[in-house]
């Protein structure tokens, strides 16, 4: 088809389409599919990230204080792990055997935890030796101790910490990057978004549903064990669903040539090296620009981090069943799904495209300031507030935990409708192998750096402290100076992204057609 036989203009679909679907029709065969794999992967996410959080919250003789604890000694290892894991498998396996692989290891996981793990638990937990450690080491330790007493819960909770950001950051992202030119992430990477969160959509009434089914069960039955099986066999069909959808656009949108130009990426591989773990993270301190990267992912990991701990600690305390714990994170993630999608129709796109990358990059910080600043204020200041409080019929407590869920909703809608868009488009710049490599080492071990990083701090203020309460001061602080130093990288990489992108697009420019792209392809920019 020739250039002029394909619309190349947004203002060619009419003004109100072009604003909430900037896609061409023959784009939909691209699009769609890969919605339907952001779709599923993070219904996955939504219901292990909430069902972790119950497990491990309301376990016995533990609570949020042994969530740093976990990301510190638990996730941040496992992390490091798979990456070496990872890095060598992408040497030896073709992406599509490397995907697979990394999914059908969760399927296994998880129908593992079900089937075996989860009802002897009674025996695999060492209840008296944790009992002993409970007696023996200081109080600002039991978050540790607590681990130690519920170590399958544990272990759940790092593989579901896991799926965030293998089948995410890795293995979607890395797959759309592979596949999309610059010209589309503009238009394409916002809507991505919209595939994720309508996930929610489903996820959420799905784990209300599901946790809420202790009341059709007799007396003495095991709730949470139904309804664990119930939201683990919705993950694992899921997971199949997903190792379909890849299948397909590998077959059939990969082999068209308007969608992706193979020697690109053959040409990369061919030129790129073997490079080990130690390479990677070395890369990325050699290069201003993944550093850049890495500190926005860091500083977003610490800064959700920093106010998970005292968020979760006031929600156990009002929810102390994990069936109620899990219903009240299902109407969380509904109501943070509806929030992102508006976000996602009326502002990250059209942001995005009018405004451009940098400021949409710093919408993130910004809004995570502006709701912190909420958040602790109350927090800190909320016994001043009791008269005022009990005038709107309610309890101190229950008002924490709906501005604490407030500002949990606004922080992750952001991040899924600006941060991960925005991110996402700062690697397709780069050389393939600063995107394969690179980008493995920010998205795994940069986050997990960033969530072990307020891990630590939450740790250490709870060891001196041996309260969450006493800590909240000290956390808002840090969260500021921390919010400070990204919205800095932030500006930083704007100017960066800006000088790599017209670069690319002047060598695009300057080669002939016929010589880099199929006859066919054409931009819909």
């Amino acid at each position: 088809m020739s250039q002029s036989a394909q619309p190349s203009s947004l203002p060619a679909f009419g003004k109100w389409r072009s604003f909430f679907w900037p896609v061409h029709g023959f784009e939909l065969k691209k699009i769609i599919p890969m919605l339907l794999l952001f779709f599923f992967i993070n219904f996955n996410y939504t219901i292990l990230r909430d069902t972790k959080d119950a497990l491990i919250v309301t376990a016995a003789g533990s609570g949020a204080e042994a969530i740093p604890f976990l990301k510190v000694y638990g996730v941040l290892p496992v992390a490091i792990l798979f990456m070496l894991v990872y890095s060598k498998l992408s040497n030896i396996l073709t992406k599509p055997k490397l995907f697979y692989t990394m999914i059908l290891s969760f399927i296994a996981f998880f129908a593992l935890f079900v089937l075996v793990l989860y009802p002897n638990r009674e025996a695999l937990h060492p209840t008296a030796f944790a009992d002993h450690l409970k007696e023996t080491l200081p109080a600002g330790l039991s978050g540790l101790v607590a681990l130690v007493r519920n170590w399958t819960y544990a272990l759940f909770y790092i593989m579901s910490e896991l799926w965030g950001s293998v089948a995410i950051s890795i293995l979607f992202w890395g797959f759309a990057n592979d596949i999309t030119k610059v010209s589309e992430s503009k238009r394409f990477y916002g809507m991505f978004g919209l595939g994720a969160n309508a996930a929610m959509l489903i996820s959420g009434p799905a784990i209300v549903y599901f946790s809420k089914v202790r009341d059709k069960l007799p007396t003495g039955a095991d709730a949470w064990g139904v309804s664990l099986n119930y939201m683990m066999g919705m993950v694992i069909v899921s997971a199949l669903i997903i190792m379909g959808i890849y299948w397909w656009m590998n077959k059939n949108v990969l082999t068209d040539p308007r969608f992706f130009d193979a020697t690109e990426v053959k040409k990369g591989k061919k030129e790129k090296p073997k490079m080990s773990l130690k390479d990677s993270l070395a890369y990325i301190l050699k290069s201003k620009y993944l550093l850049c990267i890495a500190v926005l992912v860091i500083a977003y990991g610490i800064s959700i981090q920093l106010v998970e701990v005292t968020w979760k600690a006031q929600l156990k305390l009002q929810y102390p069943n994990p069936n109620e714990y899990s219903a009240f994170m299902g109407y969380f993630s509904t109501i943070s799904g509806i929030t992102t999608i508006l976000m996602m129709l009326f502002i990250s796109g059209n942001l995005i495209r009018r405004f451009g990358w940098g400021i949409a990059a710093q919408i993130t910080p910004v809004v995570l300031l502006i709701t912190g600043v909420g958040f602790f204020s109350f927090i800190i200041f909320r016994d001043s507030l009791a008269s005022v409080i009990s005038i709107f019929g309610t309890t101190p407590l229950m008002l924490s935990v709906i501005f604490g869920m407030a500002q949990n909703i606004m922080s992750k809608s952001s991040k899924y409708s600006l941060f991960d868009p925005t991110k996402e488009m700062a690697y397709i710049p780069l050389d393939q192998e600063s995107k394969v490599k690179g980008k493995a080492a920010v998205d795994v071990f940069g986050a997990r750096l960033g969530k072990s990083g307020g891990a630590f701090i939450n740790q250490a203020l709870i060891i001196g402290f041996a309260n969450i309460a006493l800590i909240t001061p000290y956390v808002a602080g840090i969260l500021f100076f921390i919010i400070f130093a990204w919205i800095v990288a932030a500006k930083s990489l704007s100017k960066q992204f800006a000088k790599l992108t017209a670069v690319k697009d002047d060598v695009s420019t300057t080669e002939p057609v016929a010589t880099t792209k199929p006859a066919t392809e054409v931009s819909a920019s």
